[in-house]
């Protein structure tokens, strides 16, 4: 079948992409806030049990499946489903182990299940599972891994991908050899929406390029200095230095992200960014902040291309 759909199933959102498996080119795509976390509440809430539990994520999916438009002469139902992220958790549709490092940077090491088409559900399913080392653990960056290099013999470096979780993953010679986990989003938000700090910040509309002297200043602040105490600074900008609250939005983002990345400064290793909007503007802008050089990948792409790779091993 030269088309399948993709299926990007995280905590907080589901994104569902019609894809032209040959080309590698998203037709249709929709989104929803049917993520893992909501859907695993209403399953709890639902009191159909274990038993019921696949078919409970299964009615979720097919009803945003139900709102993409079927390919030219191609019947919606003939399509093939490859599911990544958390789907394969403790709080998934069903839990698969994780691989352990080292793995194959390709993807053909990963653990997957496949599940037949069924009157109910009437899509075959590829579900992928994650990875892990001793200390830490990833479900959906693995598969947009899979897609970032042409070949394994170009996979080598560390791999950002930044987010609620940041993920960097060290691979040589073709094999995902470690990866460590940032909270930077949920730090940041915790500060900015539960802390003292709330108070001084809001986060306005402004683009990356308006914004960037208080972000700049934020990452500036994170090469020097504690990051307990640089982050005070946000309420005293507004008390003492006369700063907006969406200047100290992004003094704050900056702060967190320099944070992450910090360590990163003079190392001689090839770097990727793999991410897309606004998110790859800022990362981009504190790399050359901090002088770390980096390539950067759509991360969209990265995942239908994983996808695609799934499909094909």
């Amino acid at each position: 079948m030269k088309f399948f759909i993709s299926a990007d199933w995280g905590t907080t959102h589901l994104r569902l992409r019609i894809v032209d498996k040959e080309r590698q080119q998203v037709m249709h795509e929709v989104r929803s806030a049917d993520g893992i976390a909501a859907t695993h509440e209403q399953w709890r809430e639902s009191g159909q049990g274990q038993d019921g539990r696949l078919a409970f994520y299964q009615a979720v999916l097919l009803r945003q499946i139900h709102r993409l438009p079927p390919p030219p002469d191609i019947s919606l139902q003939d399509l093939s489903v490859v599911i990544s992220g958390m789907a394969s958790s403790s709080v998934g549709m069903i839990e698969l182990p994780y691989q352990p490092v080292p793995y194959d940077v390709s993807g053909s090491d990963l653990l997957r299940v496949e599940m037949q088409a069924t009157d109910a559900f009437p899509h075959s399913i590829l579900l992928v599972s994650g990875a892990r080392t001793t200390h830490d653990v990833m479900r959906g960056e693995e598969v947009q891994l899979a897609g970032c290099p042409a070949s394994e013999d170009e996979a080598e470096g560390l791999y950002l991908f930044p987010g609620t979780h940041s993920k960097h993953i060290l691979v040589k010679e073709g094999k995902v050899i470690d990866f460590s986990t940032y909270m930077t989003g949920e730090f940041f938000h915790l500060l900015s929406a539960r802390s003292i700090l709330a108070a001084s910040v809001m986060t306005g509309d402004a683009d990356p390029v308006t914004t960037a002297p208080a972000f700049e200043q934020g990452v500036k602040a994170s090469r020097h200095g504690s990051l307990l105490h640089n982050a005070f600074l946000v309420r005293t900008n507004q008390l003492l230095g006369g700063w907006t609250k969406e200047d100290n939005y992004h003094y704050l983002s900056g702060l967190v992200i320099g944070e992450e990345l910090r360590y990163l400064v003079g190392t001689d290793i090839p770097l990727t960014l793999v991410c897309t909007g606004r998110l790859a503007a800022y990362y981009s802008m504190a790399c050359r902040e901090l002088g770390i050089e980096v390539e950067l990948i759509d991360a969209d792409q990265a995942l239908v291309n994983g996808h695609c790779r799934m499909m094909e091993d």
